[in-house]
């Protein structure tokens, strides 16, 4: 047989002389089979160079593959890069080993075939971390017509299973906590744009197509308003999530004739390249300037000192959406969860001369 002609079972079965069903369980129940009749069939298999029936085929005949897949629209290497999605695998993974159940990736950024590798992969669902791609993506997956979840969808309007966080709420209960300590002088480090060497106005803020940042500055600002700190007065800058971006706002941010004495950031990696850029100036945390980060990624429990932070459930988030895929469990649209803040050594009371 040829590459083009491959052997199939049907042939076996005829070179050995039996039915197609009892070649079949020669592979599959050989326990059934006379040995005779098993040593015939594995002798015509070897002859013709049949390598076993299709593990694919034979998976898709049951209705299961037992495999849970993970997509978003961003490149493959997100999943090992970005923090938040390597915690919300790492999460997803246990939970999969809880029900010995595997795990693919998918990536669908490819904008020319988008589809292709939702289309393909062999599993009986998929968990979808959304982002700003969330509306497509949930498109693709629809059409596959398998359980989905969509985990961290910014759309607000997109009616789709998912399970999602109070950002608001934790964005306040951060706010609060420096409010409490004694803060008055308060700047918010933005994730998803950059404005240019300036910082922007609330209604500048306001105008993000990311609807994590909307929530997230809103509840910062209500937090901020129990003190009488209005939005106008809360110094917002922008950053897109990286290291040079984070340290040339902290750079505008201490560079005011009074710059602040906290900083809220809207996540755990700009919070950490913030403490960063406070230590090369010399400057203590907490004891000159508190930071408050946003996710609660392992690596802000490490640092020194450890992150204070708004805590994301990233294990009861993938517990649910694991059950879902492989127990049934219904999942409402927009499900959210609360989140805790987490207070640890990077916040304290503002500096004496402050108060």
């Amino acid at each position: 047989m040829t590459q083009d002609n491959p052997v199939r079972l049907r042939d076996v079965a005829r070179a050995a002389g039996v039915s197609q069903g009892t070649a079949s369980n020669v592979f599959n129940r050989p326990d059934i089979v006379r040995q005779e009749v098993r040593e015939r069939v594995e002798a015509a298999a070897r002859e013709l160079g049949y390598a076993g029936p299709s593990l694919t085929g034979r998976l898709l005949r049951a209705g299961k593959v037992n495999a849970i897949g993970v997509a978003t629209a961003e490149p493959l290497t997100y999943f090992f890069e970005d923090q938040w999605a390597r915690t919300m695998m790492a999460a997803i993974a246990a939970e999969c080993d809880k029900q010995g159940a595997g795990l693919s990736i998918v990536s669908a950024m490819n904008r020319e075939r988008p589809a292709w590798n939702i289309q393909s992969a062999l599993v009986d669902g998929l968990i979808l971390l959304c982002a700003e791609e969330g509306p497509a993506l949930i498109g693709q997956t629809e059409k596959r017509e398998l359980p989905f979840v969509a985990l961290g969808l910014e759309e607000s309007t997109v009616d789709a299973p998912g399970v999602g966080i109070d950002n608001r709420d934790g964005a306040r209960q951060a706010a609060e906590h420096l409010v409490a300590l004694g803060h008055r002088r308060i700047a918010i480090l933005g994730i998803g744009e950059s404005w240019n060497d300036r910082c922007a106005t609330p209604e500048e803020v306001m105008t993000t197509p990311y609807l994590t940042v909307r929530d997230r500055v809103e509840g910062y600002w209500a937090g901020l308003a129990t003190a009488g700190i209005a939005a106008g007065d809360v110094p917002y800058a922008d950053t897109d999530s990286e290291r040079e971006t984070v340290w040339a706002a902290m750079s505008r941010l201490f560079a005011m004739e009074r710059p602040p004495t906290a900083v809220l950031a809207m996540s755990d990696r700009v919070a950490l390249f913030a403490i960063e850029w406070l230590k090369s100036q010399s400057r203590r945390v907490p004891e000159d300037v508190s930071v408050v980060g946003f996710d609660g990624i392992p690596e802000g429990a490490d640092t020194l000192p450890a992150l204070t932070t708004v805590q994301q459930p990233f294990q009861e988030l993938a517990a649910r959406a694991v059950a879902s895929i492989l127990n049934g469990e219904e999942i409402a649209a927009r499900t959210v969860l609360p989140l805790p803040l987490v207070v640890r050594g990077s916040t304290g009371p503002a500096p004496k001369s402050e108060l």
